[in-house]
């Protein structure tokens, strides 16, 4: 018991390190110091339905934390495609999860990254990209992007660590709700989601 103890903040730690090692390289692009929480990940993976028979579209998945809550859910490896921009969170990520249908590339560039489906429809989007660094254009050109590749009613459901949505509301185009706020995350994280309008 203690030593599994043990060995699970072992694990925890090099994630940690690994993490904050991938934000000093990339400030923008990581956009947080330490890795979502467990908690998070498990809230942000809430809304995933395994039942859907629709793959899994990941955006932003750092050490792994969000990808093991998706897979937790009941959704099968090969159902889930991951897009991660840091080479070296990919190459951790690849050994970490075999099986997961890992992409190397940038999320703002989903035609080229998914290039081999592009018709491709997924069950939702679970996006920890860091949002707050790109211009808001930029934002919402991805959240359309990202609509257009889901069912409509089904959700995209960003983390950000602002205090408002990451992506400025437009009724017309889409619908923003808050999904939570969660305290245990170091810093505290705001989950919104967003679905096409009609």
């Amino acid at each position: 018991m203690v030593f599994r103890l043990k060995e699970r903040l072992g694990k925890r730690f090099e994630e940690e390190v690994q993490f904050f090692k991938g934000w000093q390289k990339d400030k923008k692009g990581v956009g947080a110091v330490i890795p979502t929480s467990i908690h998070t990940a498990r809230r942000m993976a809430s809304v995933v339905n395994p039942r859907s028979g629709l793959a899994v579209l990941e955006l932003g998945a750092g050490t792994g934390v969000i990808t093991k809550a998706i897979l937790a859910r009941g959704v099968e490896p090969r159902q889930l495609v991951s897009v991660e921009y840091s080479r070296t969170f990919y190459d951790g990520l690849v050994e970490r999860f075999p099986g997961v249908d890992f992409r190397l590339g940038n999320a703002f560039q989903l035609d080229q990254v998914l290039s081999d489906r592009p018709s491709d429809q997924f069950d939702c989007v679970v996006s920890a990209v860091p949002m707050l660094s790109f211009p808001m254009e930029r934002r919402v050109a991805l959240l359309e992007d990202l609509l257009a590749r889901i069912p409509a009613g089904r959700p995209v459901i960003q983390i950000t660590y602002g205090p408002l949505s990451p992506v400025i509301k437009m009724p017309d185009r889409y619908v923003v709700s808050h999904y939570d706020f969660v305290i245990r995350n170091i810093p505290p994280a705001q989950l919104w989601t967003y679905r096409r309008s009609g």
